[in-house]
């Protein structure tokens, strides 16, 4: 009878996880530099109302920004840190729409400029096409209320 030599080295069965570590650091670090690009750099002081978060869509909304000294903004503007006219927000706007008419519109105003900017904003965008514009809250914290 012939007997069976044992391989001295044992079978490790264990899962390398180093690739998968390796794989969720390179996310990460993909995630923390994406992140800051997403929002819109202007500051505002958002105005407080308990409202429903809207759920994410896949073409991102078109976003008028008016800032505490009254100066418009827009996300897709080619610089969107940089002030714009009304007449030119009207314009890319239109064209955004041309693209895209299910496209989201919103006006996101700091809670202190008069309330004429805001209504100078919502005209522009109203000339460029939009049927509908959102407005944009903060939803206030529990000791706001």
């Amino acid at each position: 009878m012939k007997r069976f030599k044992r391989n001295k080295r044992n079978l490790n069965s264990e899962i390398n996880v180093v690739p998968y570590i390796d794989v969720m650091l390179v996310l990460l670090i993909i995630f923390m530099v994406t992140a800051p690009l997403l929002t819109q750099g202007v500051k505002v002081d958002l105005p407080k109302a308990p409202a429903q978060s809207m759920a994410v869509e896949k073409n991102p909304p078109v976003i008028v920004t008016v800032d505490k000294q009254g100066l418009y903004f827009l996300n897709i503007a080619q610089n969107p840190q940089s002030p714009e006219a009304t007449d030119q927000i009207t314009q890319n706007v239109q064209n955004a729409l041309k693209e895209n008419p299910d496209r989201k519109i919103y006006v996101r105003a700091d809670s202190s400029v008069d309330y004429g900017k805001v209504i100078t904003a919502m005209v522009a965008l109203q000339a460029a096409g939009s049927k509908t514009v959102g407005l944009v809250t903060e939803t206030p914290k529990k000791h706001d209320v």
